[in-house]
């Protein structure tokens, strides 16, 4: 597993590789947490959330993504793996975003059949 150090470096690369458009009204921008997140509705120590796109009122739009849950769920993982993981956990939490934007919900219910399938697969349907 990579460093944090280095782990929020790779994010800042991928972030520079996005189209400006991306970050309208993301007002809170993209962070990096230290901790792992394990997931609320976790039946064992299997589900951690990797990243997360958060909106309110009050307080706006940011996505933060888990240093701590990444090396949870990629212990042994190299740096191209861990590179691919973040690309991915950014990609699908800026889907949130843009979707939130423009009032769509596709990957908030493919999320919630992700979790539902893994409650199923542990007895918890």
């Amino acid at each position: 597993m990579v460093s944090l150090a280095r782990f929020r470096e790779i994010t800042g690369d991928m972030m520079d590789e996005l189209p400006e458009a991306f970050f309208r009204e993301l007002n809170n921008g993209v962070i990096v947490q230290e901790y792992a997140r394990p997931h609320p509705r976790g039946v064992a120590d299997d589900l951690y959330i990797l990243g997360e796109y958060t909106r309110s009122p009050n307080f706006g739009r940011g996505i933060t993504l888990y240093y701590g849950s990444f090396v949870r769920m990629m212990e042994d993982a190299d740096e191209e793996q861990v590179t691919r993981r973040i690309r991915e956990v950014l990609r699908h939490e800026f889907r949130h975003h843009l979707e939130s934007l423009s009032g769509e919900r596709g990957l908030e219910i493919e999320d919630e059949i992700f979790l539902a399938r893994y409650l199923q697969s542990h007895g918890r349907a």
